[in-house]
């Protein structure tokens, strides 16, 4: 199945749009809730964003792959690009837009749902070399995760290895694991539990960009991509073309 690109951003739109929902609309119910008590309202964001994601990647990656994260569909651009279906930069093109755009409007979908203004600046402060470093640690796990898995051809694992990935992320990571920029734009329009400050946002990016290089280069490292066969030269001489075919077939490289 290789749908119109047109569909594949707006799956890419509409996925990641939800997940931003999850993400802030279970944030400020955390918080009408468990008012004073951050840990228990980590605990239900946690648990409804890595459930959530879950079912989200199961309903879109038929479509698009349900990156519905920027620097998951770079990785699959760097690391495809050379392989036959790979995305390619038109698809990447539309991809980028259409999750940052989906992560804004699912961002005023949950302030309006909780009967709030549709866009509010955050106040929330995120900017330390420590919150970076769970940026960087976080993306970096996350590359890795999903690129491991469709390399050794256990992709089908992907939504619940994803979401409980994220899900544990947010725990061990000092800055409970935004690990898309795409998100953290959108967080940004939200005061509530969610929220990111504007100034804070350019700082979580550039961790972002940097774990997923590291990410990257750990899936390189570790799973490299298998070399196209090189073409078989049969030799046409019939007392030799037979043992020269079966060897080729043996070592995998016949066409």
């Amino acid at each position: 199945m290789n749908p119109h690109p047109a569909r594949r951003a707006a799956a890419e739109f509409l996925g990641t749009g939800l997940l931003v929902t999850l993400v802030v609309g279970s944030g400020i119910m955390a918080q009408g809730l468990s008012p004073s008590d951050i840990g228990l309202e980590l605990l239900e964001n946690s648990t409804a964003t890595a459930l959530g994601l879950t079912v989200l990647i199961l309903i879109f990656a038929p479509v698009s792959g349900a990156h519905f994260n920027p620097v998951v569909t770079l990785a699959d651009y760097l690391l495809s690009r050379r392989a036959p279906g790979g995305l390619g930069p038109r698809e990447a093109a539309l991809y980028i837009p259409a999750q940052i755009a989906g992560g804004i409007g699912g961002t005023v979908l949950a302030n309006l749902m909780f009967a709030l203004p549709a866009a509010t600046a955050s106040t929330h402060d995120r900017s330390a070399g420590h919150l970076w470093l769970g940026e960087i640690v976080a993306t970096a796990g996350l590359i890795l995760l999903i690129f491991a898995l469709g390399r050794t051809g256990r992709g089908h694992y992907g939504p619940a290895a994803v979401g409980a990935y994220i899900g544990a992320a947010y725990w061990f990571t000092s800055s409970t694991s935004f690990a898309n920029p795409a998100v953290t734009i959108a967080r940004a329009f939200t005061n509530t539990f969610a929220g990111i400050k504007p100034s804070s946002v350019p700082g979580f990016i550039l961790a972002q960009l940097a774990g997923a290089a590291i990410g990257i280069a750990l899936i390189a490292l570790l799973y490299p991509a298998d070399p196209a066969p090189a073409p078989v030269d049969v030799d046409t001489d019939p007392a030799t073309a037979s043992i020269e075919l079966a060897q080729a077939t043996s070592n995998g490289s016949a066409p």
